[in-house]
């Protein structure tokens, strides 16, 4: 009987394939979608691919797909990309690479020989292409080629990804999310054991928006027997059947196998594992065939003819009938480059599985020699990587510990700082296992630990960085070299306040300590400049005098000054200096610029822009973020010190009010991943930004900021906000439970009082919250902080005059409130209260930022209507309205909007006829004094039911909830007829 190789018809996948098909048409509708298509190894996920690819052709689109290698997480960085890229080479030649070619060399090395290569952009030399950047350009490629039709980009065996190719797919994912491209990731359930790195990536895209998942699931019977009958080309006996799909459990991939294998269909003598079905057909081939398939496996997946013919020695034409062979058995096909694959990576893996442990060690250890001696034989820029597989495959241990080592500065090279750890992380391992280990690679144990934990904390792996300290400490001995140990306590206390574990001081001061000792020197004076960058957001008095001997030290060595100059100036915002450093930070940017020192530039721009924001100066402040986030991505430090750029511009360009701008900001910073908490600013400003916006997302994304609290230390500067966000985020959903809760939590933060620019939102928030209440403990509490908190800078001042106003419409809040007038007195009645609010007013308007100005706005509205003040009621809605359909913040033009209502504005804010008909104004009058509705119309001599009709519609009108809350409205915003001792200007007008 003729059995076909694999089956031609697509047997339940339909509703996946109708999945697909409607992701494309998204794609197409320019909305950003991935797809990942999950499932266990040969349920079909590949033929489902091929299915859809006739869709996508038939449909107009263009189809680019790359494989991920089989080398595990210390393989081949980016290599389905690479292909990808490879195969766009091949098929439109350099042009949609737009004169990049000589970036785009370090995926593609065959592009460094095209002629456009040697058109580098000005300052930014070939051999240093920052990871940041190579993501954007990969992704404006992508871009490019869905300009002309749309692009499905498939990544299959997602399951074998390096860590740089994740954290690309995730950089296309969240961040760049181009349009007309649809990204489809495949992958193997049944490899994500626990601890595989896959499964984390996988929660995470599940949160992004477009991301669709498709799980496919093993046939049933009668799906089984649609396949045989399709192999066979005949309807198969019911025993065939049950035999089949008990053996298989509806796999696909195994129902192929199993019937090529057996003949009856069914009726094999196979084993029940899954080895021994797969290789029932390579047994069958002949033992040349055989022997060259298991030279082969050893070679991964897919190898090319030249470099199996130099491994196996074995006469052209004899290998030729081999491979011959193995093609028309359907377990190896060829592709157009002359290259061949195995049909399913199942087949190499058994085969591979199969070989002998002198065969297996033989077999790498002659590919890792043949790829040493003719680099060529493998793909541009593989080579490093292949040789440190097959070497540690082979067992040799020797030369894996210096190809791994070799390859670790090849992953480097090319900013995949993951596979350098992974790589030297091996080394560790062979470390042991090499007597002259140290010989061979130049370099101690305690260097090897060193450079490892270097890698580990520029890849952001802190969890593994924090235990490498652990073992470099119990290396080093701090009598002999206590500079070497006070670096790395130093560099454990500070990923220990990374991770939030604790603030690290107790390791830092260690440190100190070991140097404290020691003869002056650079490394010396870099370790006491970072020490004091580190205690000065927990001692601030101990900061600046460890920062001061650094700096004495630094001048009279001469040298270091620009590095350490940026660090050291922004500890003079300790010793209330009224510019807090701005002079001593533009002569470290001016030292750095003129040294060439990027780095130092890059931190003296972090903080030049984050005090530039403190003093209010926002667009200065926005100006220093984004050049250095400019700088950051020239030289490769984005996802560090550049994380924090971004995230003050985007600060910056909140207060300016370019709100839009400010999100892409923190898009980018997302885009990046920030590890530990370096990544909490931007991610608390995008949630305040979308609170403040009613975005869909902004739940998601508060609670993702708050569960930072949750940890156990987190500096103070990063808690307060925190503290703040949870009050807005209550106040916001209108839960005055949890407004009061949280407001007194935050109040009871020992740090508050350190911290003005931190403390005064934060007030402004709780005192929000005791109006929302009513709490008027809550209230006097924050009126006695506010006494206390020294109010510096245009912002601060602002927020302590808002708090003076809120405070001074709470009733019974007693003890004593910012002053709000000359003679610094509370203000008192209605007219205080409107006098405070239009300090607060002027406050803002002053200070810059348009959104507290518009709450600010309102708030003089309401007091305003309190006095009849029609005019500048008026005015205040009105403004506030402007300014919040210019930021986009809903929640404000809606409050804007019920206000005018409320006070019988029409449309712009313009005074109108009273909301309120003057019998509604009688009702509401007698409701605010109490009166039910039969009293109502006793006393107005209407029906009780007329009376029951009027109050429904004052409570429609106001936009209450009940007759109580329409009393509390109509008290507020002067609803009633005014007290005597206030003229009633709505008529005097």
């Amino acid at each position: 009987m003729t059995v076909r190789a694999a089956s031609t018809v697509l047997v339940g996948r339909q509703e996946e394939l109708a999945e697909l098909r409607a992701a494309l048409g998204r794609a197409r509708a320019g909305e950003p979608v991935t797809v990942l298509v999950g499932g266990e190894a040969g349920v079909g996920k590949t033929r489902l691919l091929e299915e859809f690819r006739a869709h996508v052709a038939a449909a107009g689109a263009r189809m680019l797909v790359g494989q991920c290698l089989e080398l595990g997480e210390a393989g081949l960085p980016f290599a389905p990309f690479a292909a990808v890229l490879r195969e766009v080479l091949r098929r439109d030649g350099p042009a949609p690479f737009a004169g990049y070619e000589a970036e785009f060399a370090r995926l593609v090395p065959e592009l460094a020989r095209v002629p456009a290569a040697v058109a580098v952009p000005a300052g930014l030399p070939a051999s240093d292409t920052p990871r940041g950047y190579l993501f954007d350009l990969v992704c404006e490629l992508f871009g490019r080629i869905a300009e002309e039709r749309p692009l499905v980009l498939v990544i299959e065996d997602l399951h074998w990804a390096d860590r740089s190719t994740r954290d690309l797919i995730g950089f296309l994912v969240r961040a760049a999310r181009a349009a007309r491209l649809l990204l489809v990731c495949t992958y193997r359930t049944d490899e994500l054991h626990r601890g595989h790195p896959l499964r984390p990536f996988l929660a995470e895209l599940d949160r992004a928006r477009g991301v669709d998942r498709v799980e496919l699931s093993r046939l049933d019977r009668d799906g089984t027997a649609a396949i045989l009958a399709d192999l066979i080309g005949a309807e198969p006996a019911p025993r065939a059947v049950d035999d089949v799909h008990e053996r298989t459990q509806g796999n696909p991939f195994f129902i192929e196998e199993l019937a090529a294998a057996g003949d009856p269909v069914g009726c094999a003598t196979l084993p029940e594992t899954l080895r021994d079905l797969l290789l029932a057909r390579v047994d069958r081939l002949p033992e040349p065939a055989q022997r060259v398939l298991r030279i082969a496996a050893a070679g991964g997946t897919r190898f090319a003819h030249q470099l199996l013919a130099e491994v196996a020695g074995l006469p052209e034409l004899e290998l030729e009938d081999a491979l011959r062979a193995a093609v028309a058995s359907q377990l190896v096909v060829a592709d157009p480059d002359g290259d061949y694959e195995f049909r399913h990576a199942l087949v190499r893996e058994a085969v591979h599985d199969e070989l002998l442990p002198g065969e297996h060690a033989r077999l790498h250890a002659r590919y890792a020699v043949a790829i040493e001696a003719q680099p060529h034989l493998v793909a541009a820029g593989r080579a490093p990587a292949e040789i440190a597989h097959h070497w540690y495959a082979a067992h040799d241990h020797p030369r894996a510990l210096v190809a791994a080592r070799t390859a670790a500065s090849a992953a480097a090279d090319r900013y995949a700082y993951a596979e350098q750890s992974r790589l030297l992380e091996r080394v560790l391992e062979l470390w042991e296992l090499v007597p002259d280990a140290a010989d061979r690679l130049g370099m101690d144990h305690l260097r090897v630990l060193e450079e490892t934990l270097a890698a580990a904390v520029t890849a952001g792996d802190y969890t593994r960085a924090l235990t490498l300290t652990r073992a470099a400490l119990a290396e080093v001995d701090s009598a002999v070299e206590p500079l070497r140990a006070g670096r790395l306590l130093y560099q454990r206390g500070r990923l220990l306040a990374l991770l939030g574990k604790t603030d690290g001081t107790a390791e830092v001061r260690e440190g100190y300590r070991l140097a404290a000792g020691t003869p002056d020197g650079p490394e010396r004076v870099r370790l006491l400049a970072d020490i004091a960058t580190h205690l000065v957001k927990i001692d601030p008095g101990e900061a600046g005098s460890v920062a001061a001997e650094a700096m004495a030290a630094a001048e009279a060595a001469g040298e270091g000054v620009a590095l350490l100059a940026t660090r050291i100036a922004m500890l003079c915002r300790t010793g209330r200096a009224p510019d807090l450093g701005l002079v001593e930070l533009r002569r470290a940017e001016a030292l750095a610029r003129a040294s060439g020192n990027a780095p130092a530039l890059v931190s003296a721009l972090v903080h030049l822009s984050d005090v530039l924001y403190e003093l209010g100066a926002y667009a200065e402040s926005a100006e220093a973020a984004a050049g250095g986030v400019a700088e950051a991505r020239r030289v490769g430090i984005s996802r560090s010190t550049g994380a924090y750029l971004l995230s003050n511009r985007a600060e910056a360009l909140i207060a300016l009010g370019r709100w839009d701008e400010a999100d892409e900001a923190c898009a980018q910073a997302a885009r990046i991943d920030p590890p530990g908490v370096s990544g909490l600013h931007w991610l608390q400003l995008r949630a305040g930004l979308r609170l403040a916006r009613a975005h869909p997302a902004a739940d998601e994304l508060v609670g993702r900021a708050l569960a930072f609290l949750a940890r156990p230390y987190l500096w103070p500067n990063l808690r307060l906000p925190l503290r703040e966000l949870r009050i807005e985020a209550a106040l916001a959903a209108g839960d005055k439970v949890e407004s009061g809760s949280a407001a007194w939590s935050a109040l009871a933060d020992e740090r508050l009082f350190d911290l003005p620019r931190e403390g005064w939102p934060l007030l402004s928030a709780a005192a929000r919250a005791a109006a929302l209440v009513g709490d008027a403990g809550l209230a006097a509490e924050v009126a006695r902080m506010a006494a206390a908190l020294p109010a510096r800078y245009p912002a601060e001042k602002a927020h302590a005059a808002q708090v003076t106003a809120i405070l001074a419409g709470i009733d019974g809040a007693g003890g004593q409130v910012p002053a709000a007038d000359a003679a610094g007195a509370r203000p008192a009645g209605p007219g205080g209260v409107l006098a405070a609010w239009r300090v607060a007013v002027a406050a803002w308007r002053e200070a810059g930022p348009p959104y507290p100005l518009g709450r600010a706005l309102l708030g003089l509205a309401e007091a305003a209507a309190t006095l009849g003040e029609r005019d500048e009621v008026a005015a205040a809605v009105r403004e506030a309205a402007e300014i919040a359909g210019r930021l986009g913040a809903t929640p404000l033009a809606e409050q804007a909007a019920t206000l005018a209502r409320r006070v019988g504005l029409r449309g712009g804010g313009r005074p109108g006829p009273d909301l309120l008909t003057s019998r509604e104004q009688e009702v509401l009058r007698l409701v605010a004094e109490g009166h039910s509705n039969s009293r109502i119309a006793e006393q107005l001599f209407i029906s009780p039911k007329t009376a029951s009709v009027h109050v429904s519609r004052i409570i429609a009108k106001l936009d209450v909830g009940n007759r109580v809350e329409a009393a509390a409205l109509a008290h507020r915003l002067g609803l009633l007829e005014p007290p005597a001792s206030v003229p009633d200007r709505r008529h005097a007008r």
